[in-house]
């Protein structure tokens, strides 16, 4: 009779235990993903709206290629945070337009709408300089937050995606600051 209840004990704390760590294994995430995905969407659509301007403002090729670079990135970029935001059932992207998040933590880098208005007036040379500047800042404030997430973050895609977007935009910031000066 021992034997039996300190089987069933034994079974019974196995059972809780393999429940408890179900569920704590299925939970990778943390805020810090989450608000990094939530912030990162609004600002890689702002890029790819600036990217969106090159083909008609521009003949500048460097300047040219380097826009679509940013579209072919950033776009399944954002897919990818969007699916994840539905996994997590977290709420979406932050919503607004480029005034509203030029100041908001975790938005370094958005543009203003004057600045957005600016660039869009803007063609040719002095159209080249705005964007490059523009980016720059830009790219600026994506690295600064793809940095928190590395540093805060917990889900291993996440913090991939993150690296990533710092290894290649501090790349392309590189390559922007050589473009503003060449003669």
């Amino acid at each position: 009779m021992r034997r039996t209840l300190l089987g069933f004990a034994l079974l019974a704390i196995a059972a809780l235990l393999s429940g408890c760590g179900g569920d704590a294994a299925s939970v990778t995430h943390n805020e810090a993903d989450v608000q990094f995905a939530r912030h990162m969407v609004p600002h890689h659509e702002q890029a790819m709206e600036m990217a969106g301007l090159v083909p008609e403002r521009t003949d500048n090729e460097a300047v040219r290629k380097l826009a679509s670079r940013i579209e072919q990135a950033q776009g399944p970029e954002i897919d990818q945070l969007e699916t994840w935001l539905a996994k997590w059932g977290a709420p979406g992207a932050e919503t607004g337009g480029h005034g509203e998040h030029s100041g908001k933590p975790g938005m370094a880098g958005m543009m203003s709408d004057a600045e957005m208005s600016a660039l869009s007036a803007a063609e040719g040379a002095k159209f080249d300089s705005a964007w490059l500047d523009l980016m720059i800042k830009h790219h600026e404030g994506a690295v600064e937050m793809a940095r928190t997430e590395i540093a805060d973050g917990t889900d291993p895609e996440t913090v991939a995606m993150a690296q990533r977007i710092v290894d290649a935009q501090l790349a392309e910031i590189a390559e922007m600051r050589e473009l503003l000066n060449r003669p």
